[in-house]
């Protein structure tokens, strides 16, 4: 079983990947379980799939679950949510040295992790991420949020898990449009920094599609261990290699703006898309070259993820989808940098980047 670590100063924790984690959750988590009662959060398609092997599983180990189960979405990542979690973790008197877990997605991740960081002024939590986009992107790295009218992930914090255990065999329930949103976040790493693991993507991506299980291993392992680097290197976003992350996110953001932040467009769609104008674009500036935004293009459509803006119907000017920027989390001093390419496997931030002309250029992709 992979193990990887995440090494931050007196926080230091692990991501396993595995097969049967959460059959064997007691064991995984040792001591971190402090008390008969266990907090678990979910949403109701996960309850409805995974609640009865966490339950049997913790009570094999002498403890007793306590659900707190959310309607699925995008939608429940919000101030109301928020509140009805914080109100019942007071009312199941968690305390600071306890630790509740995160059942679900990215959705489920940053709800939790948000709540955990407020009750008691910080507490553990314990990442069971059940998509493959959590599993290598928003259950690692610590950060947490939720959406507001103003935007995607603009009230948050940063603050890390206790442990995080990606169970590869629950991706088996994965719709295959779950599937190809992770697998954006996958060959993320590929396109931001690693030319050898993109080479591996556009070789393996089906196989890691179809649920292969020596692929998945692979993908997630990799993936979880480049983000590991690079959190580990620059954990609050504060020297702008942790920025490189956001590969297709300024631009995937502002498609999910316009969407509606729903299911006509997940997040992982809308990075796959993101990553897709982000190589163009960078082509257009002269930084890489047309070959290389092509390749992305193509290693991202041989995925089964869509590569085009104009075929999602989106009924607006390039000005309007540059307008949704604005609200982007990384605006700083009234400029937005951009994370561009310069190959592949070559990132970096551009500081420069005129959103007019970024409105132009989205123009061009929606004719």
């Amino acid at each position: 079983m992979p193990v990887i670590p995440v090494s931050l100063a007196g926080r230091s924790y692990e991501v396993r990947v595995g097969t049967g984690l959460l059959a064997d959750l007691p064991a995984q988590c040792g001591k971190l379980l402090r008390k008969a009662a266990v907090p678990v959060v979910t949403d109701e398609t996960v309850k409805g799939l995974w609640g009865e092997t966490v339950e049997q599983a913790l009570a094999a180990g002498g403890f007793a679950a306590r659900w707190f189960v959310l309607p699925a979405g995008e939608s429940t990542k919000s101030w109301a949510s928020l509140e009805k979690l914080v109100d019942w973790l007071l009312a199941e008197e968690v305390e600071r040295n306890d630790h509740i877990i995160a059942l679900g997605g990215g959705v489920i991740g940053d709800l939790t992790g948000f709540a955990a960081s407020v009750v008691k002024r910080g507490c553990g939590f314990i990442q069971l991420p059940t998509t493959l986009l959590a599993q290598v992107d928003s259950s690692v790295g610590g950060k947490t949020a939720i959406n507001t009218a103003a935007g995607k992930n603009l009230v948050g914090a940063f603050h890390q898990p206790s442990l995080v255990l990606a169970d590869l065999g629950v991706l088996a329930t994965l719709p295959r449009r779950e599937m190809g949103a992770g697998y954006a976040e996958v060959i993320k790493y590929g396109i931001l920094g690693d030319i050898d693991f993109f080479a591996w993507c556009e070789a393996n991506g089906a196989k890691v599609m179809a649920g292969d299980a020596q692929a998945l291993d692979y993908a997630v392992s990799e993936s979880v261990a480049a983000k590991a680097r690079i959190v580990a290197e620059d954990e609050r976003e504060t020297t702008g290699t942790r920025a490189l992350l956001n590969l297709g996110h300024t631009f995937g953001h502002a498609l999910e703006a316009q969407t509606g932040f729903g299911d006509r467009l997940l997040h992982g769609e809308a990075v796959a898309l993101g990553m897709v104008l982000a190589a163009r674009y960078s082509a257009r500036r002269g930084y890489t070259t047309q070959p290389d935004a092509a390749r992305v293009t193509a290693a991202i459509a041989g995925a089964g993820l869509a590569t085009e803006i104009a075929g999602l119907g989106l009924n607006c000017s390039g000005q309007q989808l540059a307008q949704h920027m604005l609200h982007d989390k990384k605006m700083d001093a009234g400029t937005l940098p951009f994370v561009l390419l310069r190959g592949i496997g070559d990132a970096f931030l551009d500081k420069q980047v005129a959103l007019d002309d970024i409105a132009a250029f989205l123009a061009e992709q929606l004719a």
